[in-house]
């Protein structure tokens, strides 16, 4: 993860590898923007599955659950924006996760 800080925002370049997945996860003083840069993203939006390809982005309202993985061969690279009143890490409410951390 590369990432850019300022006072308004937090810029991130997020790789994740094939069959590789994110914590289902919310936030409460932060929303996100994903831009799909190269790969095939499988979002979790709350409820919903959606799949973005290269060129595609999304909204990431607060308090959402969402969770990014990529179910393609080739990684998945995605430009994050996180933009809110808080962006520390300690924000991220884990509601499911892969690795264990609360």
């Amino acid at each position: 993860i590369i990432h850019m800080e300022s006072n308004v925002g937090t810029i991130k370049k997020i790789q994740v590898k094939p069959g590789g997945c994110l914590s289902l996860q919310y936030h409460h003083h932060r929303c996100e923007h994903w831009l799909v840069i190269a790969g095939t993203a499988t979002i979790q939006l709350n409820e919903e599955t959606l799949t973005l390809h290269a060129g595609d982005s999304i909204d990431i309202p607060i308090k959402a659950k969402h969770r990014l993985q990529n179910n393609g061969s080739e990684p998945l690279i995605i430009v994050e924006t996180q933009i809110g009143d808080y962006l520390g890490e300690d924000d991220i409410v884990r509601v499911g996760d892969v690795y264990d951390r609360s």
